[in-house]
């Protein structure tokens, strides 16, 4: 699998698609450097995404950012 070659979940919507690869994400990697609450915030993005996002996160034994505290 190339760098550039997207390794987020198929059976994401359309607009969770869009929301991803507007922010610049394309692969799972890329998320455990960000918070849910942030991916949460894309326009698109709603809790299925977000469920199947956490879903593919955890098979590779990853997940989200923690939130920062404050």
């Amino acid at each position: 699998m190339s760098q550039s070659e997207s390794d987020l979940p198929t059976g994401l919507s359309q607009p969770a698609q869009r929301a991803l690869a507007g922010a610049g994400y394309s692969r799972l990697e890329q998320l455990t450097h960000v918070s849910e609450k942030e991916i949460l915030a894309l326009h698109g993005m709603g809790p299925k995404g977000i469920r199947q996002l956490r879903e593919a996160l955890a098979e590779k034994g990853w997940s989200f950012a923690a939130t920062p505290s404050g």
